[in-house]
């Protein structure tokens, strides 16, 4: 017997600050996972029991200001790990992982990079083969895996509103282009283009400049990619604009896939 399962990413840029925000979203719509990024708390600030209340279990990793990821899930998360296990200092926040309800997540945000000149953009770029490594460690492509967040990379053309104009930004360039086909390489199926193939579809939109909703000014750098046999079992994936649109809205918006499994 097949069941469906609902799993979200979202950027939620303060998870104090789009708390309201965040609950009634899962109110309104459910899913069984929902994977932030930007969390931008300590763990001891995090707002365990708003979640708990809710019917949810949440696991997080944090730190003050910036980054910070975590998995909120109906079920109990099992082999919970945090960080990419490289190095023994201490690593920004930027990631977690658990099975969940049999799928193993990878829960991600990954570094901006600035300028392409920068010691930042060398930092991301340095951050994305380590977790490269971390993957081929820990998991292979023949598993139920699957990779989500704000990857901070628009892969194609039809993933930014102006192609030519940015070709060269740190989100959107040869080189990152380069390391996501490296990654669907190794194994990953990008789910959303999997059910939307066409362009004018994006994830984030700048709060600096007016109307970028309104307009569709935006970029898909948030993602969900599963390896093969997920993959077929996916059956949709979408963008929720309504958190976007409403008040107080976090930049970036929420995306969903939908899997039988």
């Amino acid at each position: 017997m097949t069941r469906k399962i609902t799993i979200a990413t979202y950027n939620v840029n303060s998870i104090r600050s789009r708390l309201p925000v965040v609950m009634n979203w899962l109110d309104k719509n459910s899913p069984d996972i929902l994977c932030m990024q930007e969390t931008k708390v300590e763990d001891k600030n995090f707002p365990v029991d708003d979640f708990t209340q809710t019917g949810y279990i949440p696991i997080f990793h944090g730190q003050k200001a910036y980054s910070g990821v975590a998995i909120v899930s109906k079920e109990k998360p099992k082999k919970i790990k945090i960080g990419l296990g490289d190095i023994d200092e201490p690593d920004q926040a930027r990631l977690i992982s658990a099975n969940i309800a049999g799928i193993n997540i990878i829960n991600a945000y990954v570094p901006q990079g600035r300028d392409m000149e920068s010691e930042y953009f060398e930092y991301k770029t340095e951050w994305l083969f380590r977790f490269k490594e971390y993957l081929n460690r820990n998991f292979t492509p023949k598993q139920k895996l699957l990779w989500c967040g704000d990857l901070n990379i628009a892969p194609e053309d039809i993933d930014v509103y102006d192609p030519k104009g940015l070709k060269g930004h740190v989100d959107f360039n040869d080189i990152m282009t380069q390391i996501f086909h490296d990654f669907i390489d190794w194994g990953f199926v990008d789910i959303f283009r999997k059910h939307k193939p066409e362009g004018g579809h994006f994830t984030y939109f700048d709060f600096r400049a007016k109307g970028t909703v309104e307009r569709n000014v935006g970029w898909r750098v948030d993602h969900i990619l599963a390896t093969k046999s997920l993959a077929k079992k996916s059956i949709d994936s979408y963008i929720d604009m309504k958190p976007r649109k409403g008040e107080k809205p976090s930049d970036h918006t929420p995306l969903v896939a939908e899997f039988e499994i």
